[in-house]
């Protein structure tokens, strides 16, 4: 993977080039941007880049350091991925006893951080003093999506490099044309995802379009509601997942009703449906099951037991 395959982040990957074009690298990055818009691909292709033994600025893909940072096993490249774990102070004493050594094999060390935003206090400082800093062989990548929970003396540290989604219509093409997803299942990705190609590409692997339609038949009132013991849900994540899914069949009962063309809607699939489901609710009543959604889905953040938190939300729907 070299930076020409990053799809859509056309300026984030012209300015890290620049920087190794110019010898401007710095010390410390910020990856900064939604989940699954290529953060950690662009952080890793950064790390070849720097490393590459072709001396281009854009890794080649074939020599001995590309694919063994590729495969996770270069010496001089570390991946410390805190996905809803704290950091602790711990780790970055490690990382401080690891980045003042030289380089083993390759032209720098590269720290990636993913989910650096779940920095304790006690080792956002003890980082802070590594950026203070940094040896000039070493890169630190911190990757967020959530960089308004860093300190600010962290982020004014660091060059941040800004990630976005792409447009809804670029990454439907893409999966039809680079992925060859059929057109149904390529524009219920594209909206869904919120045109992040990352978390597009990992709900293609599974069967996402049963599991919606699944979800909205049992939570939406309808003659063929089913029983909340249907849904096997084994964790937070997939419980966030309903709230989602849900939350896409509700937006598309509100712009239905107010007359948006189909072609907009999430769940096109069941466009007929939507249309006898939006004379159930008023505005009013739209707004409120929003409020409900959007309550559960801060509340799923909390101590909260999950099957409660849906079985709550699914009397709140009149199911």
């Amino acid at each position: 993977m070299s930076f020409k395959d990053i799809k859509g982040q056309d300026q984030a990957i012209e300015l890290l080039q620049s920087y190794i074009r110019q010898s401007r690298i710095a010390g410390g990055y910020l990856f900064a941007g939604p989940e699954g818009v290529g953060k950690n691909l662009a952080a890793k292709t950064l790390a070849k880049a720097l490393n590459c033994q072709d001396d281009t600025f854009d890794p080649c893909d074939k020599c001995v350091s590309c694919l063994k940072i590729e495969k996770n096993q270069h010496p001089d490249v570390h991946f410390l991925d805190f996905a809803a774990e704290a950091i602790k102070i711990e780790e970055i004493r490690q990382l401080q006893k690891e980045i003042n050594l030289k380089p083993y094999e390759g032209k720098f060390k590269v720290f990636l951080l993913n989910n650096a935003h779940n920095l304790t206090p006690d080792a956002g400082n003890a980082l802070l003093k590594i950026l203070e800093e940094p040896p000039k062989y070493s890169v630190i990548i911190l990757v967020s999506a959530k960089p308004q929970l860093l300190f600010k003396t962290i982020i004014s540290r660091c060059q941040m490099v800004k990630f976005y989604p792409l447009k809804i219509i670029q990454l439907k093409e893409i999966l039809q044309k680079d992925y060859g997803l059929d057109h149904h299942l390529a524009h219920f990705l594209a909206y869904f995802s919120e045109g992040r190609l990352g978390s597009a590409l990992k709900l293609k692997e599974t069967d996402i379009i049963r599991e919606k339609n699944r979800i909205v038949d049992e939570f939406c009132p309808r003659a063929a509601a089913g029983r909340l013991e249907n849904l096997a849900v084994k964790n937070r994540d997939e419980a966030r997942r309903i709230l989602q899914i849900l939350a896409s069949w509700f937006r598309d009962t509100y712009l239905i009703k107010v007359g948006i063309p189909h072609s907009e809607l999430i769940n096109f699939d069941r466009r007929n449906e939507l249309l006898t489901f939006m004379s159930r609710f008023s505005f009013v009543e739209l707004d409120n099951i929003f409020g409900v959604i959007s309550d559960s889905l801060l509340k799923l953040e909390q101590n909260v037991n999950v099957r409660l938190l849906l079985f709550n939300l699914k009397l709140s729907l009149g199911s």
